[in-house]
């Protein structure tokens, strides 16, 4: 829903608009919700009807049905109706409990405290983190992990197309990393990883980042993705090392030439082992056998030196 702004003196009016909730996300809660009413009330009454009709007789049973169906099926109607309200409100959370949390202390501690004390706990809240480098860089991460979930936030209601319904994914946390942050989102139907990765250079320009990466964050739920905003390169920073302590800063340095890097291959220069084959023995050609008158070779005569197969025995 829209609210418009008041007519002007002159007869004039403004034209600019503040928007809390889409028209086309309203008129989808609406349907929703007479649906999910309907659903309920139907379905409750009749469980209602049959656990009651062995109890009472059936005329009573259809008014027990009635007044347990009705006001489950309202329930349900006001959550659907009030869903969007209910998203809007768990995006900004977190500050409305940090808002809530520093109003609280300053009115406890205005109230319980003088003047004085109270300014130099103040001092002391403030002055503190801004001066402890430590402090300082983990309060500018979570300060950035709040800002990165409003900045993805629109970049679903400007650019990336969502379903029919208008409803924008669930941006469910976020937490700092060495580079940058990291966001969880679960997706609702019309979305998924390819489409987000062909917008993921746009998303970094809205997320004032470097480069933006998207990955699952289940194997079995492709809707739960997960975000990585780098914002800085830690790879390229210089590491302190505790070796140079050890060094003995009189100690002479040699000044050595580079190695000289052979830029092609030179056979000749290559140290192959020579391989020797062995030689072989020298045979003589083996007589033929000599033939009988009718042609027909010889049997072979048996050696002198065979053995005896009798002293075998």
């Amino acid at each position: 829903m829209s609210k418009s702004s008041p007519r002007r003196p002159f007869g004039g009016r403004s034209t600019g608009t503040v928007t809390v909730i889409e028209a086309r996300v309203h008129r989808s809660s609406a349907r929703n919700a007479r649906l999910a009413f309907v659903m309920t009330a139907v379905i409750a009454g009749l469980l209602a009807a049959v656990v009651a009709a062995s109890y009472m007789h059936p005329i009573l049973a259809l008014f027990v049905a009635v007044g347990v169906g009705v006001p489950l099926g309202g329930i349900v109607w006001v959550l659907v109706r009030i869903w969007p309200v209910i998203r809007l409100l768990w995006w900004w959370t977190p500050e409305i409990g940090l808002a809530g949390l520093l109003l609280t202390g300053w009115v406890q501690l205005a109230s319980h405290t003088p003047a004085v004390v109270t300014l130099l706990v103040v001092a002391l809240v403030v002055g503190v983190p801004a001066g402890v480098p430590v402090i300082r860089r983990r309060l500018v991460a979570w300060g950035w992990c709040l800002i990165v979930r409003h900045r993805l936030r629109v970049c679903f209601a400007q650019f990336i197309i969502a379903n029919q319904s208008g409803s924008l994914p669930l941006i469910l946390w976020a937490v700092p990393t060495p580079v940058g942050e990291r966001v969880w989102v679960y997706l609702r139907p019309g979305l998924s990883v390819k489409d987000l990765e062909a917008r993921l250079d746009r998303i970094a320009v809205t997320c004032h980042a470097s480069t933006v990466l998207i990955e699952r964050a289940s194997d079995g739920n492709s809707a739960y993705v997960r975000f990585d905003i780098k914002r800085r390169e830690v790879l390229t920073a210089n590491v302190g090392s505790p070796l140079v302590d050890v060094i003995d800063p009189d100690t002479p340095t040699v000044e050595q030439a580079p190695p000289v890097v052979p830029t092609a291959l030179d056979l000749p220069d290559v140290q192959a082992p020579t391989i020797t084959l062995p030689k072989q023995a020298d045979r003589k050609p083996a007589k033929p056998a000599a033939t009988t008158a009718n042609g027909s070779k010889p049997e072979a005569s048996t050696s002198a030196d065979a053995d005896d197969v009798t002293d075998w025995i």
